[in-house]
């Protein structure tokens, strides 16, 4: 397993190639996911370790990736603890009373393993089935899940999150300690399961100054990231147009800095700290465009991730719902060929 390219990768070692697997590969786009999922919820679809596992390997399967990720949702700690809310098609997590006073954030109790039983138990089997291929552990990052409780769904302007930021910082700061200990205990549950790396996704960070970041965000992801470093498992951190905070994502204590589309890698490289690798980032979009264009582009994010000391070759975010699968498949062997040693 250490030999693996996507692990050596991430700690920025010498491999045998660069590593690829995909944001979201797990599903939407595959058809095989969609007859799996037909009919089934995608709450209960999580919570179940048959379909877990399923899922999980589809795309192994398909594109021969170099990774498998955990197939879950952001929100499915929250559920385990008792939040009333649900994954609308279309629209994305709902909350049926969102959380935006001191008795809404003392609902919030501890994650404990015995609430994600189905995790451990899918992540046992994932392992087994995977052999010498990691599987990447994930969870949603506490800015992220405070704001989905907060505006009750997602949100284009995080107006609501903003205000309970800047206005009760004290009542923002206890909502933040405690999701930062749920979330904790999911990405723990699924190493100590045999997850060989996990991902903190912090999708809506990218709506936050830098300034923002630094104060109100960053030291509690730090404060994850810090307890997890006895794992011993590379720890990734991504989040959607966050290029001015790139230095800061790294400064939070992550070995891999997922990149969006939208900062060159080689740029990316210079802005990240000293010992961090990077992931990514091309744009999910370019995978409609013909075959000699997404070559030509993904040769340039292969040319420019040579500037940081690691790279593993992903998209800029998940991949679209409406991507041709086989790109995907043909898009990994090309970074594969092109990159052997």
């Amino acid at each position: 397993m250490q030999d693996s390219p996507f692990l050596r990768a991430c700690r920025r070692l010498p491999a045998a190639r660069t590593p690829v697997w995909f944001m979201r590969q797990a599903g939407r786009s595959l058809p095989e996911y969609r007859r799996v999922r037909a009919d089934v919820p995608m709450l209960e679809a999580c919570a179940r370790p048959d379909m877990i596992v399923e899922i999980t390997l589809q795309p192994v399967r398909r594109h021969n990736v170099d990774a498998a990720i955990f197939f879950s949702d952001i929100v499915v700690p929250l559920k385990a603890i008792g939040v009333d809310l649900d994954i609308k098609p279309g629209v994305g997590p709902v909350v049926a009373e969102p959380i935006r006073d001191a008795e809404g954030v003392k609902r919030l109790r501890d994650l404990e393993p015995d609430d994600v039983d189905y995790v451990t138990e899918a992540v046992g089997e994932l392992v087994g089935e995977l052999g010498d291929r990691p599987l990447i552990g994930f969870a949603g990052a506490p800015f992220t899940l405070a704001s989905y409780l907060i505006e009750g769904g997602p949100s284009k302007n995080h107006e609501r999150t903003k205000a309970m930021m800047y206005g009760e910082p004290e009542l923002w700061g206890e909502l933040m300690r405690r999701l930062s200990a749920i979330t904790l205990a999911f990405l723990r549950t699924q190493i100590d399961a045999g997850a060989s790396a996990v991902q903190l996704f912090d999708s809506w960070a990218g709506a936050l100054s830098a300034e923002d970041y630094r104060a109100s965000v960053l030291p509690h992801s730090a404060w994850i990231f810090d307890r997890l470093a006895d794992a011993d498992v590379p720890r990734i951190h991504f989040g959607v147009g966050t290029g001015e905070l790139l230095s800061l994502l790294s400064e939070a204590g992550a070995d891999v800095v997922g990149v969006d589309w939208r900062v060159p890698l080689d740029r990316a490289a210079q802005r990240v700290q000293p010992g961090t690798a990077l992931q990514g980032n091309l744009d999910p979009a370019t995978l409609f465009a013909p075959w000699e264009v997404v070559a030509e582009r993904a040769r340039d994010v292969l040319a420019r991730g040579r500037a940081a000391e690691g790279h593993v070759f992903n998209l800029g975010h998940g991949v679209l719902p409406a991507t041709d699968p086989d790109v995907l498949t043909r898009l990994t062997e090309l970074v594969h060929e092109e990159t052997a040693r």
